[in-house]
C-alpha cells in the first residue's frame, strides 16, 4: 500500500501538479491583471462589509473564517517544518511564490463557486466545484470524482492528519496518551458536527480571529527578539530556494527540485488554493456586494492570511531559534515546539500544544463542512446517509489519533492532488465565465456604483444557473 501512494504522489507531485499549480496560477494572474496585488487594498474594503447574511447563506466573514478553519491547520505548524526539513530554507520561498500566485486561483474557483450554488432540500446555500461541473461544463461525471475525491481527502484523511498532530503535540507537551487525546476530539467534534454548517460558522467565526492573532503576537515577539538574525534569515531563504548554498551543479539541481517540490505540497496542503476545498464554503455565503465576484476578493484574502502571514510565523520562529538541523529526524510538530521554547522557555511547548490543539480541530470541523457538502451533491440530503457518513468522520479521528505520521502524510498528498488536478482543469475550462465576472464587477467599481449580478446581461449563462438565486440581484 505504501509502495502505491508513493507511486502516485511521485507522478502527482514529480511533474504534474507543479507545473499545472504554477502555470493556471500564472494564467490567472495574467488574465486578470495582477489582480492580487492591483486590488489588494480591495480585498479589504469587501471584508469590511462582510458581516451580513440571510436565510439561504452564511456571511462572507463566516465563510471566509470556515475556509481558514480548514486552512489554518497542521499546515501552518506541522507542515511548514515538514517542509523545511525535507526541503530546506528555500521551501518557504517556494510557499510565498505559489501562495501570492494562487491568489488569483482562489479567486476564480470561489467566484464560480458563488456564480453555480443551489439551494438545498433545507434552503439552505450549497455550492463548490463538484456543482459548477455539473451546471457550467454539463459534467455531472466530473463532479462526482471530484467529490469522491473530496469527501476522502477532507473527510477522512486531512482529518486523521489533523488528529495525529495534535495527538502528537499533547503527548510531547502534557504526556497525554494517544488514545485518549482521540477520545475527546471525537467527542468534542462530535457535539459541533451534528449542529450542522450554520454551528460549523458560528463556530469558526468565533474561535479563528482569536487564533491566528494570538500566533501571530507570539511570532512577532520571537523576531522583536531576534531582529538582527533577520536579514539573514532572509537571505538563507532566498540563497536556498535556488540552490545557492550547494556547492556542485548536481548538488544545486537536487536542492532546488527539493526546496521548490516540498514548498509548493506544502504550501498548498495549507492555502489550499486551485485544490477546490475553499470554493465549498465561499458558495454557502450571502455575499455583499451582490455580486459572485465579491466572495472572490475574501477567499484571495485567506489565502494571503494562511500562507503569508501564519505560515511565514512558524519559518520564522523555527529558523531564528537554531533548532532546525537536516538529517536530525526531529521535524514536523516536535520541531516547532522545540524552536519556540527555545526562544521564550517552557512555556512555548505548551503553547504550539494548545495551537495546534486549537488550529487542527478547527480544521476537523471544516473539513468535515467540505465532505458533507459533496456528499449532498452525491446523494441530495440523503439523512441516514449522513448519519452514516459522520460516524465514519469520526473513526478517522481516533485512527488519526494513534496512527503512524508519516503513512497518513502521504496519503494526504495522494488524494490532495487527485482533488487539485480534477478541479484545475475545471476552473480552465471555466476561465471565460470567471473573467467575465471578474470584469463585470470591476466595470461597475470603476463607475462608483456598488457592483451587482445581473444574470439577464450574460443569457448565455442562464441555463445554466439555478433559478431564483440571481434573478434581479439588485
Amino acid at each position: 500500500m505504501d509502495t502505491f501512494i508513493a507511486f502516485i504522489n511521485d507522478l502527482l507531485w514529480g511533474s504534474v501538479l507543479i507545473y499545472l499549480l504554477l502555470g493556471v496560477g500564472v494564467f490567472f494572474t495574467l488574465r486578470l491583471g495582477f489582480i492580487q496585488f492591483r486590488h489588494f487594498g480591495h480585498m479589504f474594503s469587501v471584508l469590511r462589509n462582510s458581516r451580513k447574511s440571510d436565510a439561504a447563506g452564511i456571511s462572507s466573514f463566516q465563510a471566509l473564517c470556515t475556509s481558514l478553519a480548514a486552512r489554518v491547520g497542521t499546515g501552518n505548524l506541522a507542515g511548514v517544518a515538514v517542509a523545511l526539513y525535507l526541503g530546506g530554507p528555500g521551501a518557504i520561498f517556494w510557499m510565498w511564490l505559489i501562495a501570492l500566485i494562487g491568489m488569483s486561483t482562489a479567486f476564480v474557483e470561489s467566484t464560480l463557486a458563488q456564480l453555480y450554488k443551489v439551494k438545498d432540500e433545507d434552503g439552505n446555500y450549497r455550492g463548490g466545484p463538484a456543482y459548477y461541473m455539473e451546471k457550467g461544463l454539463g459534467m455531472r461525471w466530473m463532479g462526482v470524482l471530484f467529490a469522491i475525491f473530496l469527501i476522502i481527502a477532507f473527510g477522512l484523511v486531512f482529518n486523521a492528519v489533523q488528529a495525529n498532530s495534535i495527538s502528537a503535540a499533547m503527548n510531547v507537551a502534557f504526556g497525554v496518551p494517544a488514545w485518549l487525546t482521540g477520545v475527546v476530539l471525537v467527542f468534542l467534534a462530535g457535539l459541533i458536527i451534528f449542529g450542522g454548517l450554520r454551528t460549523i460558522a458560528r463556530f469558526a467565526e468565533l474561535v479563528v480571529p482569536l487564533m491566528a492573532l494570538a500566533y501571530l503576537l507570539i511570532a512577532l515577539v520571537v523576531v522583536a527578539l531576534n531582529i538582527t538574525e533577520l536579514p539573514g534569515v532572509l537571505a538563507q531563504i532566498i540563497k536556498s530556494a535556488f540552490g545557492l548554498e550547494q556547492a556542485g551543479g548536481g548538488a544545486m539541481g537536487y536542492a532546488i527540485s527539493q526546496a521548490l517540490m516540498n514548498g509548493i505540497k506544502r504550501g498548498l496542503f495549507s492555502n489550499e488554493a486551485g485544490m477546490g476545498s475553499a470554493p465549498n464554503a465561499a458558495a454557502s455565503a450571502t455575499p455583499y456586494p451582490p455580486h459572485p465576484a465579491s466572495q472572490g476578493y475574501v477567499q484571495m484574502l485567506g489565502v494571503f492570511a494562511d500562507t503569508i502571514v501564519i505560515c511565514t510565523c512558524t519559518a520564522s520562529i523555527i529558523l531564528l531559534s537554531g533548532q532546525f538541523e537536516p538529517g536530525s529526524g526531529i521535524t514536523g510538530v516536535e520541531l516547532t515546539q522545540r524552536a519556540l521554547s527555545n526562544e521564550v522557555g517552557e512555556w512555548g511547548n505548551s503553547f504550539i500544544a494548545i495551537a495546534i490543539l486549537f488550529f487542527a480541530f478547527t480544521s476537523i470541523v471544516a473539513n468535515y463542512a467540505y465532505a458533507e457538502n459533496n456528499l449532498i451533491f452525491l446523494e441530495h440530503n440523503h439523512k441516514a446517509g449522513l448519519l452514516v457518513f459522520r460516524l465514519f468522520v469520526l473513526g478517522m479521528v481516533m485512527f488519526g489519533s494513534v496512527g503512524e505520521l508519516p503513512t497518513i502524510w502521504a496519503m494526504a498528498d495522494a488524494s490532495m492532488g487527485m482533488m487539485a488536478l480534477i478541479n484545475l482543469v475545471a476552473i480552465l475550462l471555466l476561465s471565460g465565465v470567471a473573467i467575465k465576472l471578474a470584469r463585470d464587477y470591476n466595470d461597475q467599481l470603476k463607475l462608483g456604483k456598488v457592483p451587482s449580478f445581473d444574470a439577464a446581461k450574460y443569457p448565455e449563462l442562464h441555463r445554466q444557473l439555478e433559478e431564483g438565486i440571481w434573478d434581479n440581484k439588485k
